[in-house]
């Protein structure tokens, strides 16, 4: 195997930030430093970017972010992060936001691959199944980021949204919580494991899975959320905590409550997931299901310079643990 940017600073002793500097002259570093690495390339015949060049001439040095939805302010946070590390690798980003529209897919990959960048990160969801497998096909660099497609042979790297479904649910019922209602975006595979999760913490608990409580909605904003939270609230037997499939469906439904006089969490707990800025800036404050997003953020960035050096074909799958944030906005079942 062709040796990578990593192979060279753990043999120097330094950083991989260190390294690129130094193949891209950029950066103050010591000449000791900057000959010892020269050394260590030269001794194990280091070839930056050789993939790139033969594919297009010559490395552009940019990766493009392809992201759903702009207004989502997860994204915000995986751009934060790897653009901090691409930058330490030399790499630019430019970030484009399909709106989960097939036909915007289609022409934000046509026009990135004319601009000739090295390779494409693609956050959460992809739905031109036509223009990702032309791109597997033709051996463009590519990592999949907070969702995997396990049956194409392509790189990823995810939280474990089934054990994120999981712990929300499992919280809400430690706190006494029997009928939990969900509500999450169709045809997303992390929506899909996420209800996974949570089914299996409702039937671990002996309590039996209602499926008029879960809820997929195809407008997943705010606007959405609570527009389908109103039909949860209005039953004769509404749910005493809902389960938002990300930080913006369960203020959707905080917003619910609260224009029914619904006292959050006296009377209705409701946990997010992802754990945004927006967990801190609602009243009360949600508690949500955080991801690793800067480990996200840096797996995705080396599993794609790996592919664009063309230093790994094999496509590794990586997959990270959540942790529960427990705030003001669940607590426990307050029956009378």
């Amino acid at each position: 195997m062709k040796p990578t940017i990593y192979d060279i600073a753990r043999e120097a002793g330094v950083s991989a930030t260190t390294v690129s500097k130094v193949i891209n002259n950029k950066g103050r570093i010591s000449e000791k430093t900057r000959k010892k690495i020269m050394q260590i390339m030269e001794e194990l015949h280091y070839q930056p970017n050789v993939l790139a060049s033969a594919m297009k001439g010559k490395s552009t040095y940019t990766i493009a972010l392809l992201i759903p939805d702009m207004a989502n302010p997860i994204y915000a946070q995986y751009l934060k992060y790897i653009e901090e590390y691409g930058q330490e690798l030399g790499f630019n980003i430019v970030m484009c936001s399909t709106g989960s529209d097939p036909d915007k897919e289609a022409k934000h990959i046509a026009l990135l691959r004319q601009k000739r960048v090295d390779g494409f990160i693609i956050a959460s969801i992809f739905k031109n199944e036509t223009v990702l497998k032309q791109l597997i096909q033709e051996k463009v660099p590519i990592a999949l980021m907070a969702f995997e497609r396990s049956e194409l042979p392509v790189a990823s790297v995810t939280g474990d949204d089934y054990l994120g479904g999981y712990l929300a649910t499992e919280h809400l019922l430690s706190l006494g919580h029997r009928r939990i209602g969900i509500i999450t975006e169709e045809e997303t595979i992390s929506g899909k494991e996420r209800i996974k999760g949570y089914e299996k913490a409702l039937l671990n608990a002996g309590i039996e899975v209602e499926p008029s409580l879960i809820v997929a909605i195809n407008d997943p904003t705010i606007e959405g959320a609570e527009k389908h939270a109103r039909k949860l609230l209005d039953r004769e037997q509404r749910p005493t905590a809902i389960f938002g499939y990300n930080d913006v469906l369960a203020i959707g439904a905080m917003q619910a409550a609260k224009e029914r006089g619904i006292i959050i969490p006296d009377e209705l707990s409701i946990i997010g997931f992802d754990n945004t800025v927006m967990c801190k800036i609602v009243e009360p404050r949600l508690s949500s299901v955080a991801m690793p997003i800067q480990e996200l953020g840096r797996k995705a960035m080396e599993l794609l310079v790996r592919q664009i050096e063309g230093n790994d074909n094999t496509k590794q799958r990586i997959s990270l643990l959540p942790e529960l944030v427990i705030r003001q906005s669940t607590a426990i079942l307050n029956e009378k």
